[in-house]
């Protein structure tokens, strides 16, 4: 009985250190980072809405590394380097990346330490331009539409919105205020304006953050002007 026992303890002594080896494999420790960019300047998107996958041979994973794109078209992994393939999965974001026949093309990326890699992409529409001018609690905002994609691929506006929040997430779902108009009823895209009224906020602050965005016939995600921080 005695023997059994030290060897009941000798068994979970081992499964012990075996677990502890297995915990201790080193995290991830290289970044690799970038934004979704158009000539140079970032898409501005929804927060958390449109993702990126990266897919690493071996290692016994076959699923995707997911991300998202941060509001100012920014993204971020922590990676074991190594070679990935990424890709834009379909029906993500306001633009086209590389779209090929029903598909959407795949980038080689290899991770060697920290890194930071832009991906150029075409939106449908930009919001161009946008100013702000504040009287009392009311929010005006003229901007022009640039209708960057025009050939076969192109698509028309379901609708434009202004949306106002008092934190610096602002979209169609993060908002306290918004005003908006129907791509059918916009005659010209130059000085195109909303007027959107403030509400009294709890508790009182006064700043708020806006920007505009388009909502693309036939697209979920909405494209935006870059965020602005308004004194009331």
């Amino acid at each position: 009985m005695k023997y059994r026992f030290h060897l009941i303890i000798l068994m979970i002594l081992t499964a012990g250190l075996a677990s502890c080896k297995k915990d201790n494999y080193e995290a991830p420790q290289s970044t690799f980072k970038g934004r979704l960019v158009y000539n140079g300047n970032p898409i501005n998107v929804e927060y958390e809405k449109v993702s990126i996958e990266l897919y690493q041979s071996g290692f016994g994973k076959v699923g995707a590394i997911n991300g998202t794109v941060a509001q100012d078209g920014g993204f971020s992994f922590l990676l074991f380097d190594g070679d990935y393939r990424l890709i834009i999965p379909n029906s993500q974001g306001p633009f086209r990346w590389n779209q090929t026949t029903g598909n959407r093309d795949t980038l080689s990326v290899k991770v060697s330490g920290d890194q930071t890699l832009d991906l150029q992409v075409t939106p449908y529409y930009l919001v161009e331009d946008a100013q702000y001018n504040v009287s009392g609690r009311e929010v005006t905002a003229t901007f022009d539409i640039n209708k960057v994609i025009t050939d076969a691929n192109a698509k028309d506006i379901e609708n434009v919105t202004l949306f106002i929040n008092k934190t610096q997430f602002v979209s169609g779902t993060d908002n306290i205020v918004n005003a908006g108009v129907a791509g059918a009823d916009i005659t010209s895209l130059n000085n195109v304006t909303l007027k959107a009224t403030v509400p009294n906020i709890t508790p009182t602050q006064n700043y708020v953050f806006a920007r505009v965005g388009i909502k693309i016939a036939g697209v979920e995600d909405l494209i935006f002007s870059p965020l602005q921080k308004l004194t009331l």
